[in-house]
Order: structure tokens, then C-alpha cells, then sequence
């Protein structure tokens, strides 16, 4: 029986709370990785919305084997800091929503990589506090907010975790927010409901029109 996820370190304020993934939405990943891929000899040729069967040798141009991206994967993330840079407008964004709403990352990532990320978030600004976990995000979210009679917003790029949090989490604001790349071209797409942010600037907007004060 696995252990349930610490959240003891996590803090919230009597305000709405915005969750927010990191890959692909606060931090580039996709582009970088293929960069970091480059280096070691491989690339990444999008057929479909995994990486595995998608990473190919350039020297043999043969697909590798799980364990070998599973690898790849880790060893990315150990040097996440030389690579991965912020999306664009987020950490403005983030920092003003913040003023009046609770910011928590949850990251799809080993914990033992958290301390990187940590570092890495904090060099640019995004000092929030931070969730590393590969467990669903629903009930993490869930968790999280407990019921609480306070607007809450979530932004993933992952079908997968938006529904999940859609399902977990009563009038969530749930947003879809998705870098322009190969491998998301061939993503599976959100159900009906679930709200595109374009961008940052985008998402400001929406996020504003949910979490204020509605009019009596």
C-alpha cells in the first residue's frame, strides 16, 4: 500500500487558490528537451503524444527502449536548471495574481527531483510553494483546497490531469494551456468544458473574471 502524499508543508490563506502544473506551462520542456536529446545523441521525431517509441538513436535511427527514455527522462530533470527557462509573461502573471489569490505548483515529477525544480523556480522569481508528486492530480487538488467555499482554478496542459481535476474538484476553474509544439499537435484533447487559455495574458483574464468578488 503506497503512502499517502505529505501536504503538510503546503500553507493556504483564506483566499482562492490557483494551482498550476509546470512543464510546458510555466517552464518550456518540450523544446529543451529535444535540445537536450540532441547532446546526447538521440532525437525526438513526434509520431505520437509519448515519448517513448518517439526517441530514436541518430547513429542507428533505431527507436529506444523504455528504460533508456525513462533515463533520458531523470537525467533532464538532474539538470533541469541548465535548461529549462520560464514561458513567456508567466512569472508577471503569476506574481500578480498572487496578491490576491494562493499560488501552488504541482509538478508531475519524482520527488526526488523537487529540490532541483525548487532551485530552478526560485532563481526566476517563482519562490511558490511547490508539490512534486506522480500520483493523479485530482485528488491531490482535492486534497488540497478540502471543500473549501473559495474560488479554485487549475492549469495543466495534460488532458488526463484536467479531467481528473474536473472530476475532484467542484466549479474548478480548469484550464487548458498548451505550447505550440509537434508532440502537443497530436495530444489528446480536453472534453467540452474544459476552458483554452491562449497564453498567459489570456489567462490572467479568466482567472481574474472567476476568483473576484461577484456582484450581489
Amino acid at each position: 500500500m503506497s503512502e499517502i502524499l505529505d501536504l503538510s508543508h503546503v500553507r493556504l490563506g483564506d483566499r482562492p487558490l490557483v494551482v498550476c502544473d509546470i512543464d510546458d506551462v510555466v517552464l518550456h520542456f518540450v523544446a529543451p528537451f529535444q535540445d537536450f536529446l540532441r547532446g546526447e545523441g538521440h532525437e525526438l521525431r513526434p509520431r505520437s503524444f509519448r515519448l517513448t517509441g518517439n526517441i530514436v538513436s541518430v547513429e542507428t535511427q533505431t527507436a529506444l527502449e523504455p528504460v533508456q527514455v525513462r533515463g533520458l527522462i531523470e537525467a533532464f530533470f538532474e539538470a533541469q536548471e541548465n535548461w529549462q527557462i520560464p514561458t513567456e509573461l508567466v512569472v508577471q502573471t503569476l506574481q500578480t495574481l498572487s496578491e490576491d489569490a494562493d499560488v501552488v505548483f504541482l509538478t508531475a515529477m519524482p520527488p526526488r527531483y523537487r529540490d532541483h525544480r525548487r532551485r530552478l523556480l526560485d532563481q526566476i522569481g517563482l519562490t511558490f510553494q511547490l508539490i512534486a508528486s506522480e500520483e493523479p492530480k485530482g485528488p491531490i487538488m482535492q486534497r488540497l483546497h478540502a471543500g473549501r467555499p473559495l474560488p479554485s482554478v487549475f492549469i495543466d496542459d495534460m488532458a488526463h490531469n484536467l479531467h481528473s481535476v474536473r472530476d475532484h474538484v467542484a466549479e474548478c476553474l480548469v484550464l487548458h494551456m498548451m505550447p505550440d509544439s509537434p508532440l502537443h499537435l497530436l495530444a489528446p484533447k480536453p472534453d467540452e468544458g474544459i476552458v483554452r487559455a491562449a497564453d498567459w495574458a489570456h489567462a490572467a483574464e479568466l482567472i481574474r473574471h472567476h476568483i473576484q468578488p461577484k456582484a450581489a
